[in-house]
């Protein structure tokens, strides 16, 4: 694999704990097993590459039909790199990748760089430009290459994942293999009967805003429930993310995801699905494979309203005055 082209994505399964407390010796060791390893995943996802995606959701309808199919689909393409070990090991190469020490201990070559779910395209250029040492020159032509897509979204086209680039990588290199990726995992699956019921820019608009709301696939698909069942009756989608995305616009604000207060729903702005009906312009973030699976595979559900409590349950109702009921059972009070 020469130098320029070595960018390729890594699922690191192998050597989770042993990577948590190894010397800088076991470091070395424990990482090279991890690449051994992550040739499987390689293989398994160049097998799964021209699976269509499954779809039980028709706009023109009106209707949700759960199919066996997205269980099926999930558990022989998603879950395999959903378990909780892939969840822990993602924290700790995230943790990981921002140490230059310790990523010259696994490669003097080579760098791990990693994109959570949800994250913004602003969000990512930084975390990848802060491994790879890039200038801020650099940094806008990364963010320039992503939005060179097929709909021209500035988010939505950066797979989450962890991957491995050589160290001087440039970002033509990163937003290739990105590309690349995107194409064998999300639009080799969208089949043009797929398109025709629901596009795919719709699908990664509703994906981005799933990833921002839902915890798990499970309640990704119920959250997705809620919204189409929005959209078939033109009600405003009324989510707070779609707000956070506003607001971390605002050249003070310091979080990418800012808290939203009652005030903010009245901020002027295309993405404010409390003033808008149907879809924001363009996704608010990048979606991971399970939100765009559970986008076109939602919960049949009679929910219109949900919320999550602080310990994380998921609460759904389908008047707002359940709703009201629930908050205040929840929370003890009514907004």
């Amino acid at each position: 694999m020469s130098a320029k082209n070595s960018f390729k994505r890594r699922v690191f399964l192998y050597g989770l704990l042993t990577i948590a407390c190894a010397s800088s010796a076991g470091l070395l060791v424990a990482l090279e097993s991890a690449k051994q390893a992550y040739a499987t995943v390689e293989v398994q996802y160049e097998q799964i590459e021209a699976t269509p995606f499954p779809i039980g959701v028709n706009p023109q309808l009106g209707t949700i039909t759960e199919l066996p199919a997205t269980e099926e689909f999930y558990v022989e393409y998603l879950a395999k790199t959903d378990t909780e070990t892939h969840s822990l090991w993602t924290k700790l190469a995230s943790l990981f990748q921002t140490n230059q020490v310790y990523q010259n201990l696994a490669s003097s070559v080579s760098r791990i760089i990693v994109i959570w779910p949800g994250e913004r395209t602003e969000e990512t250029t930084n975390n990848i430009g802060d491994v790879l040492r890039w200038d801020s020159t650099d940094r806008q032509t990364f963010v320039n290459l992503l939005a060179d897509n097929d709909l021209q979204f500035s988010q939505g086209y950066a797979l989450p994942g962890q991957y491995v680039t050589h160290r001087y990588a440039t970002p033509e290199d990163v937003a290739s293999e990105l590309a690349e990726q995107f194409q064998v995992l999300v639009q080799d699956r969208y089949t043009q009967e797929i398109e025709s019921i629901v596009s795919l820019s719709d699908t990664l608009i509703i994906a981005s805003l799933i990833e921002r709301e839902a915890s798990d696939f499970e309640n990704m698909r119920e959250i997705s429930g809620v919204i189409w069942n929005r959209l078939f009756i033109d009600m405003p989608l009324q989510l707070d993310a779609s707000l956070q995305y506003v607001k971390a616009e605002n050249q003070y604000e310091t979080s990418w995801w800012p808290a939203v207060r009652p005030a903010d729903k009245f901020i002027d702005s295309p993405f404010n699905t409390y003033q808008n009906k149907g879809l924001p312009p363009e996704p608010i973030a990048n979606p991971s494979v399970e939100a765009i699976v559970a986008a076109l595979n939602p919960r049949e559900t009679d929910c219109f309203y949900y919320f999550h409590s602080s310990t994380k349950e998921y609460y759904c109702s389908e008047t707002y005055e359940e709703h009201v009921t629930k908050l205040r059972t929840v929370y003890g009070q009514g907004n």
